[in-house]
């Protein structure tokens, strides 16, 4: 609310309260929403790093327009339609390393605590009632505009909302809305009907965090008039609501257009994951600040997968070298450049992360731990490094944890490189078996000396984003940016 930085400093030490907005659940989540999780599950991750007990709220919106528009589209049951994409959202938010938060209200099991917040909206004077619906009067909350810092005269009227006149202003909100034929209805003391969209938020969070609390988060898009009709709807019920922090992701975008349902240009996170590795999309997501906006593209994604199968890889060298050692046999202490690099690369990621989130700081500083595994692993210099092992051990750990923060890091190192191998052979439209052969045929070629064919199969297959990687000992494959986007890549850089 104050546009600038400020130091975080919870209402109660060493407590957090963190309430964000949920989906509205009538259809399987697209990768805008996968960027709102991803950036709060950051967060909460930071925070909890930091040592702080945190009690992060995230409803799910399961009464709404849209659930019943889709629920009489499908023939079913609004609640129970809504109830089967809040698990198909739940098992996306698992694909994607989010851990699941302290608690998950949904509105249909909080519509005592909704109508007891109306009750007191109208009784303080800020609501009025019009033929079984109730409004929010925007004119008696002067403040009203705080958030976005929009004024009243600068909002037009029917920009999401058919106009209706019967309110007082424009501008004025529905608390709750009298019940239509043919859709879910609770009773009320204004009779039966649904709550409005904003006013569930303002319930469900004062129900678990109080009226004040911490953080609130959301999508760019909530800032208005969702959040700010949350905060006209708060203080109205109770003087003392106040929210601390107010943080906001920017949009993932398609051709700079915000990717939204009803624009019909988004993609689920499904439809990602067909073809890219969940840790891929989630390196995706938070490679760029959370603020910023994102531009969805092929490319990007493609450069996340090489970079999260290069993470991983070198960390499986790394784990594969210390395995052949008995941890016994390991000293306590490590050479004094190691615990220099590894100090330095610890601070940065502190002070990075410290200053709102800079997740993208974090990832480029991962770049000299890993080459320093990599030099200790495979150059001859590194391989004559006094209590070599030790160093590997110690950044292994390090870049471990770290990775853990940032929700990068999965059971198994070679279980991801596998499924990364999996994934890029699909995207090549090949089989395993396909690309060994491609290898054999290759290696005939060479041997005879027919070196344009050689060079012929290593330049197919890398087009399709299989890169040959040629040793001592043979020849192996690893996924690569193909070459068509190695070319957009450094085109757009």
């Amino acid at each position: 609310m104050s546009r600038k930085r400020e130091l975080f400093k919870p209402k109660v030490e060493g407590k957090v309260g963190m309430y964000v907005c949920g989906v509205t659940a009538y259809d399987l989540s697209h990768i805008g929403h996968a960027r709102v999780y991803v950036t709060f599950d950051v967060l909460y991750r930071y925070l909890r790093h930091l040592g702080y007990e945190v009690c992060y709220v995230r409803n799910f919106t399961d009464v709404d327009d849209k659930i019943i528009a889709r629920a009489n589209e499908l023939g079913e049951d609004p609640i129970s339609l809504s109830r089967r994409y809040c698990e198909e959202f739940h098992q996306d938010m698992v694909d994607l390393h989010c851990l699941p938060p302290s608690v998950e209200p949904r509105v249909s099991d909080h519509m005592p605590h909704i109508i007891d917040m109306i009750t007191q909206i109208l009784d303080n004077g800020f609501a009025y009632r019009v033929d079984g619906d109730v409004y929010f009067s925007v004119d008696k909350f002067p403040e009203y505009g705080q958030l976005s810092g929009r004024k009243l005269e600068d909002n037009r009227a029917g920009e999401r909302v058919a106009v209706d006149s019967r309110k007082k202003n424009p501008a004025d909100f529905a608390l709750w809305k009298s019940a239509k034929e043919g859709e879910p209805f609770w009773e009320s003391p204004w009779g039966p009907g649904r709550p409005g969209w904003h006013i569930e938020c303002s319930a469900m969070s004062a129900a678990y965090l109080g009226h004040s609390f911490d953080i609130h988060g959301g999508g760019m898009d909530l800032v208005f008039p969702h959040h700010e009709n949350e905060i006209a709807q708060s203080c109205a019920a109770c003087n003392n609501s106040h929210i601390s922090y107010w943080i906001h992701n920017g949009f993932v975008t398609i051709d700079s257009e915000k990717m939204s349902k009803s624009l019909g240009n988004f993609f689920t996170i499904r439809q990602v994951m067909e073809l890219y590795h969940p840790l891929a999309l989630r390196l995706f997501l938070i490679g760029t600040h959370y603020r910023s906006p994102i531009n969805y593209s092929v490319v990007q994604l493609e450069s996340a997968s090489e970079r999260i199968f290069y993470i991983y890889q070198t960390l499986h060298d790394c784990e594969k070298a210390l395995s052949l050692l008995d941890a016994a046999a390991l000293k306590d202490s490590i050479p004094p450049e190691t615990v220099t690099s590894i100090n330095k690369f610890h601070n940065d990621f502190l002070a990075s992360m410290s200053d709102d989130l800079h997740t993208t700081v974090v990832l480029a500083a991962l770049s000299d731990p890993l080459k320093t595994i990599n030099d200790l692993l495979h150059t001859r210099k590194g391989k004559k490094q006094a209590m070599r092992l030790e160093s590997l051990a110690a950044l292994e750990k390090t870049i471990r944890n770290v990775l853990t923060v940032l929700g990068l890091m999965s059971t198994g190192y070679s279980e991801v490189l596998l499924q990364l191998r999996e994934k890029a052979l699909k995207r090549a439209n090949l089989t395993e078996d396909q690309v060994l052969q491609r290898i054999e045929d290759r290696t005939v070629a060479r041997k005879n000396k027919e070196y344009e064919k050689s060079d012929a199969i290593r330049k197919d297959l890398a087009a399709v984003g299989i890169a040959l990687m040629d040793s001592p000992v043979g020849t192996t494959w690893r996924p690569a940016l193909p070459l068509a986007l190695q070319e957009q890549a450094v085109a757009t850089s």
